[in-house]
């Protein structure tokens, strides 16, 4: 719980104590009146019992009254009429029991109406305390109604203090609400984000392991199968040594694609990228393609090589892997080539093939289905990257992945041992 919320609980616990004082304090003040008109007073026994029970007579009123919702008008008069009888009986009502009338004034009453019940409160207590009416004199009268209109000014200055800090109180009691009602929202809404960051994180992971399983083990059981086939094919012809040569591929590609498996659940760094740079990766893996597919593959890179973030170099090796495969699995190319170009802020990789090609204008589903885009364009795409596709039929293929540059991960700094 924040600190302005237990700071406006306590206040808050604070006027409720002083509402429940302010209750009480009318009839403690009445009692207290009572109590030193009895001990001080040199009234006979019957005046006393007649004060005793107007005092009653005060204190029940008080009580009906205060039963209402609203007790208005009505209830200030009955009070300041009954604080002017008691006030006849003893100047001690003037003294302490005069001031719930001030305070009950304020409280009931609204607009000018609260002037009018301070006014005719003070008009009693202070004739109580000069002992009646002045004389029909400008100095006497000038002086009854200078302390009339003090006494009231004064009772209008602090009542109104106390208004405004009832107002600034309930003000930030209203602040203090609606901050816990946005900290509740704010909790449901970080709950609901973990949730959709969770199934996100579940969604990219299945995207990257269903990427990592096109890209590398369905394209080798793919070459697999064509070495397979070629196999076949060569025994049918009875040239063993070109048998031997397919049989050995389709072994080389079983044993890459099980290595392949392993990295892709663990999700760890191709291993033509572990001990050479990108431009070298990809030459490599276009070379191996090359001479299993008896293709011949042009190779360039232009622009100053650099290293780059570890992502970025594995989707622009797994592009070049994807175009190669499909390429091979359904173009049959006579010729391939593949540009790798370093810009100020981009890095660009261009694969052609003379081969089939096909029509580009389909559907983007259709074609992705057909060919394998679909990886490709997602690798591209999670990198900030753009990828591009020109074919027509009969006329080759041409797939260009545009990535913006970004840097490697800076290596972790250690301290030296004289530090």
């Amino acid at each position: 719980m924040s600190t302005m919320a237990v700071t406006a609980k306590q206040l808050a616990l604070r006027e409720q104590r002083l509402l429940r004082v302010m209750a009480v304090a009318p009839y403690l003040l009445l009692a207290a009146s009572t109590a030193l008109a009895m001990l001080t007073g040199s009234h006979d026994w019957g005046d006393r019992l007649i004060t005793l029970w107007l005092v009653l007579l005060a204190a029940a009123w008080m009580w009906l009254m205060s039963r209402r919702r609203t007790p208005g008008a009505v209830y200030v008069a009955g009070l300041l009429l009954l604080i002017a009888v008691l006030c006849t009986r003893d100047a001690w009502f003037a003294g302490l029991f005069g001031f719930v009338g001030y305070l009950h004034s304020w409280q009931y009453l609204r607009g000018w109406w609260r002037l009018v019940g301070l006014t005719g409160t003070a008009a009693i207590t202070v004739t109580t305390y000069m002992g009646g009416l002045p004389e029909p004199a400008p100095v006497p009268v000038l002086t009854y109604l200078l302390f009339i209109r003090a006494i009231v000014a004064l009772v209008v200055l602090f009542s109104s203090l106390g208004d405004a800090t009832s107002a600034q109180s309930a003000e930030r009691e209203r602040v203090v609400a609606q901050l816990e009602e946005t900290i509740q929202e704010n909790a449901g809404l970080h709950a609901q984000l973990l949730v959709q960051a969770r199934e996100a994180g579940v969604l990219d992971e299945r995207q990257r392991l269903a990427r990592e399983i096109h890209d590398t083990i369905a394209q080798g059981l793919a070459g697999i199968v064509t070495q397979l086939q070629a196999a076949d094919r060569a025994g049918e012809l009875g040239s063993d040594d070109v048998r031997r040569r397919h049989l050995a591929n389709a072994e080389a590609l079983a044993r890459e694609s099980l290595a392949e498996a392993r990295r892709s659940v663990h999700a760890i760094a191709p291993p033509e990228l572990e001990s050479a740079r990108l431009p070298d990766a990809i030459t490599g893996v276009a070379t191996e393609w090359g001479r299993r597919h008896e293709i011949a593959v042009e190779l360039a890179t232009t622009g100053e090589v650099r290293p780059l973030h570890p992502e970025v170099e594995v989707t622009l090796l797994r592009v070049a892997q994807a175009a190669l495969a499909n390429a091979g699995e359904h173009a049959a190319p006579s010729r391939v080539g593949l540009t790798l170009s370093y810009m100020d802020d981009l890095v660009t990789l261009d694969v052609r093939d003379d081969g089939a090609g096909f029509d580009a204008a389909r559907s983007s589903s259709e074609a992705d289905r057909g060919f394998g885009l679909t990886s490709m364009r997602q690798r591209v795409a999670r990198v900030g990257g753009a990828l591009e596709i020109e074919s027509e039929p009969g006329a080759g293929t041409a797939i260009s992945a545009s990535v913006p540059i970004a840097s490697p991960p800076a290596p972790p700094t250690t301290r030296s041992a004289d530090a």
